[in-house]
């Protein structure tokens, strides 16, 4: 387990859904062209080595890279990839970010699992010696987003469109694994998932705050083959999915190295209302609780993978994500790594990408300048302060529940 580091993190954000402007048109949102990254990644890889980072979460444009079936240009990811091993610096490789390449259509294309699995597989030969793989981000929130609010690629908002789209990630994620396996059988999988958690507002919202709570899981129960309750096998059966097309999960659970990566922001939690609408509620439980709820369930090592919250609040956010995460670990959940999502501030995430307008999330470690925010003095800091104290808690029992 790569020395039995433990992994401080951070990402460079590379989302890539396409959305419908005002006029009518489709565009699709690039985050690393947004940020600049294209021009200056080499900037951007020294300011990983200047924070003490050694653990990147990065991935090439799926988009510019799977040009066709078959067919991959790999001139960008040749570049940077090479130059992160030069560096020492290890990726994980993110080779899913909320979107596809225009061939493809969107998510409800249910030839994408095997054009995915054979990109995987191409990046895998190219670069046989990398060992950590997110194959798919936030395989929930990418269905959600795209198939239930109407919101990215293929913009539908029905249940059909939902577990069409959660069907078609969640197999193109399991067969990506399979892929990979193939050509480095030390891989280990990082999935990174949004946790979330909805609050009844009252006891008529009970029955669809449950239902809720049960729905959050669905990705990562499928990618683990983890046997549904009732009320979700039935809402995956009544809303377009066979029975053979849910047993094909059971039957090909990934028998690898699998860390639960667990995303949390101050968006995570939701009230329920008797009506049926959610809103954010904030923080309630917090990350202790939320996570602690999923690592019962699956029982495996867990990584924070994603967190942020935009300015002046990062430090205090920071600090406390860091005692949640620290208590976890001292309460005996092993826990590998933290992540301070992302390197740099982000653009237009204040409207989920929704509006082409320019507007900066200052997210980031750095500002699109290139300058250190206090947030990124303060990670600093931390990395250098606890690196070494981290190792002294042993792993050794970290995989063996296979």
């Amino acid at each position: 387990m790569h020395g039995s580091k433990f992994m401080f993190a951070t990402g460079i954000e590379n989302s890539y859904p396409n959305i419908l402007l005002p006029d009518g048109t489709t565009k699709r949102v690039d985050e690393m062209e947004k940020t600049g990254h294209y021009l200056q990644w080499e900037r951007d890889f020294d300011l990983v080595k200047e924070m003490g980072i050694e653990f990147l979460r990065y991935g090439p444009p799926y988009y510019k890279t799977h040009t066709a079936p078959g067919k991959f240009d790999w001139s960008f990811t040749d570049l940077t990839f090479n130059r992160l091993q030069e560096m020492g610096i290890t990726p994980l490789v993110d080779l899913c970010h909320f979107g596809v390449p225009d061939w493809l259509g969107n998510f409800q294309n249910p030839d994408f699992p095997f054009y995915f699995a054979e990109y995987a597989s191409a990046f895998a030969t190219r670069f046989p010696q990398l060992q950590f793989y997110t194959p798919i981000n936030e395989i929930f929130i990418a269905a959600m987003f795209s198939a239930q609010y109407g919101w990215w690629n293929e913009r539908l908002s029905s249940d059909e469109a939902f577990v069409n789209a959660l069907k078609n990630l969640s197999k193109a994620n399991v067969m990506a694994m399979h892929a990979i396996l193939k050509i480095q059988p030390e891989a280990t999988f990082i999935q990174s998932e949004s946790t979330e958690y909805f609050h009844a507002t009252e006891p008529k919202a009970l029955p669809l705050a449950r239902f809720l709570n049960q729905k959050r899981f669905l990705s990562l129960d499928l990618t683990y083959g983890f046997p549904l309750n009732v009320t979700m096998y039935e809402y995956l059966l009544q809303n377009g999915m066979t029975k053979s097309e849910y047993f094909w999960f059971a039957q090909n659970q990934v028998k690898a190295r699998c860390i639960m990566g667990n995303d949390y922001y101050v968006t995570n939690e939701h009230l329920v209302h008797p009506d049926g609408h959610t809103q954010a509620s904030g923080e309630v439980f917090g990350y202790y609780v939320l996570t602690n709820q999923y690592y019962n369930r699956y029982k495996l090592p867990i990584m924070h993978t994603e967190t942020n919250i935009k300015m002046p609040a990062c430090k205090e956010w920071l600090l406390k994500q860091w005692a949640n995460l620290h208590r976890l670990k001292q309460d005996g959940v092993p826990i590998i790594g933290f992540t301070w999502y992302s390197l740099l501030h982000q653009v237009d995430w204040d409207s989920a990408l929704r509006n082409d307008a320019g507007n900066i999330n200052e997210l980031g470690l750095y500002d699109l300048d290139r300058n250190i925010m206090p947030v990124g003095v303060a990670y600093k800091h931390l990395i250098k302060e606890w690196k070494d104290i981290l190792l002294e808690e042993s792993y050794g029992l970290l995989f063996q529940h296979h």
